[in-house]
C-alpha cells in the first residue's frame, strides 16, 4: 500500500517539472495580418521567451518552414526566416517570396510541446488593367459627353475615381463592377466640358502603395451656331437681346425703303401724266390759234368778193337789219356758217 503511494507521488513530481518545464517559453506576440499585391513579399515576425526548442511557421495548416535555436529548416526557397534578438526575448520572422494568389490564407506560429500559438491572415492583391478606350478624345464645347474608364483583372475591385483637368460647368461620376466578371469594374464620367485639358482615371486599392492611373487628352471644338437648336442649348442672354435688336433694326430699314420706292414711283407717275396733260393743252392750243388764223384770212377774202361780183349782197344789205337769234338759225339752215360768229364763240 505504501508503495503504491510512492509510484503515485513520483508522477505527480514528474507532471508537474514537465509543466513547469513546459511553460517556461511561450508566444509573447504572434504575427499580424498583412496585404501584399501579387510578386511582392509578405513579411510575418513572431516573438517567444527565452527556452524555446523549435518554432514552426504554416500556412493554411501546412507547414511550410521550421525554425530551431541553430538554423531554419528550408523546405521551398519561397519561405525563408530571419531571426532577432530583442531584449530577452527572440523575433523569428518568416518572408514569403513572391507571393501567389493561392498564398492568401491563415498563417499560424507554433511551439513544440506547447498549445498556444499566433495566427494571422494573409490577404493577396491583384493589380489589373486599367484603361480608356480611346488615348485622344475629341468633342463639342458645352454638350455633355461620357468617358468610360475600364478596370479588368483586379482582385478585390479597386476604387475608381476621376481627375477632371479641363475646364466644365459639369462633371459627375459613377462606378459598377461588370456583371460577367466579378474582377472587372468600369466607371463613367460625364462632363460638360468649356476646354481642352486631361482626364485621369486612377484606381486605388488597400494594398497598393502608388496608385495606378491612365491619362487621356480631350480636344474641345467649338458648338456650330445651326447645331444650336439640335445640341438642345441656347445661346447666352447678351447674344438673344443682340439678335433681336439686329433683326428689328433690319425690318423697320426694310419698310424704310419700301416706303421711299413707292413715293418715288407714285411721284413719277404724276410728273408724267403732268407733262402730258401739258403737251395736249399746247398743243389744243397750237391748233386753235392756227384754226382762227385760217378763218380770218378766208373771212377777209370772202368779204372782198362778195363786194365787187355778187348783186345779192348789195340786196341783201339793202334788207332792214334782223335781230341775233333770228341770223343764227339762218345761217344754220343755208349751209353756209359765219365765221365771225364762230371767232367770237371761241373767244
Amino acid at each position: 500500500m505504501e508503495g503504491c503511494w510512492r509510484g503515485i507521488l513520483a508522477t505527480l513530481v514528474v507532471l508537474a517539472g514537465l509543466a513547469v518545464s513546459g511553460s517556461s517559453y511561450q508566444i509573447i506576440e504572434g504575427p499580424k495580418n498583412a496585404t501584399v499585391l501579387v510578386g511582392w513579399e509578405a513579411r510575418f515576425n513572431c516573438t517567444v521567451s527565452q527556452g524555446w526548442r523549435l518554432i514552426m511557421w504554416a500556412l493554411n495548416s501546412t507547414v511550410v518552414l521550421s525554425v530551431t535555436p541553430k538554423e531554419p529548416i528550408i523546405t521551398n526557397n519561397r519561405f525563408t526566416s530571419e531571426s532577432y534578438e530583442e531584449g530577452s526575448n527572440f523575433v523569428s520572422e518568416m518572408i514569403i517570396h513572391d507571393v501567389q494568389f493561392s498564398d492568401a490564407g491563415q498563417i499560424k506560429c507554433s511551439l513544440q510541446n506547447s498549445d498556444r500559438e499566433g495566427s494571422a491572415f494573409l490577404s493577396v492583391q491583384v493589380v489589373g488593367k486599367l484603361s480608356i478606350p480611346n488615348n485622344s478624345l475629341v468633342v463639342t464645347e458645352d454638350e455633355p459627353c461620357n468617358v468610360t474608364c475600364h478596370a479588368v483583372g483586379w482582385t478585390p475591385l479597386p476604387a475608381l475615381s476621376w481627375e477632371v483637368g479641363v475646364p466644365a460647368s459639369h462633371s459627375s461620376c459613377y462606378s459598377v463592377p461588370e456583371p460577367d466578371d466579378l474582377q472587372s469594374a468600369v466607371s463613367v464620367l460625364t462632363l460638360t466640358p468649356q476646354g481642352n485639358g486631361t482626364l485621369t482615371c486612377v484606381a486605388t486599392m488597400k494594398g497598393l502603395q502608388v496608385p495606378e492611373s491612365v491619362t487621356v487628352n480631350l480636344t474641345v471644338l467649338p458648338s456650330p451656331l445651326g447645331d444650336i437648336d439640335e445640341s438642345g442649348t441656347s445661346l447666352p442672354t447678351w447674344a438673344i437681346v443682340l439678335l433681336a435688336v439686329s433683326f428689328s433694326l433690319l425690318l423697320i430699314l426694310i419698310i424704310v425703303l419700301i416706303i421711299i420706292f413707292c413715293c418715288c414711283c407714285v411721284s413719277g407717275r404724276e410728273k408724267k401724266e403732268s407733262d402730258y396733260q401739258s403737251e395736249i393743252r399746247k398743243s389744243a392750243n397750237v391748233k386753235t390759234n392756227k384754226e382762227t388764223l385760217e378763218t380770218k384770212l378766208k373771212n377777209g377774202n370772202e368779204n372782198y368778193g362778195y363786194r365787187s361780183d355778187e348783186p345779192k349782197t348789195t340786196k341783201a344789205a339793202s334788207l332792214p337789219p334782223k335781230s341775233n337769234e333770228s341770223s343764227v338759225p339762218e345761217e344754220r339752215s343755208s349751209g353756209h356758217p359765219h365765221q365771225a360768229c364762230l371767232v367770237c364763240s371761241s373767244i
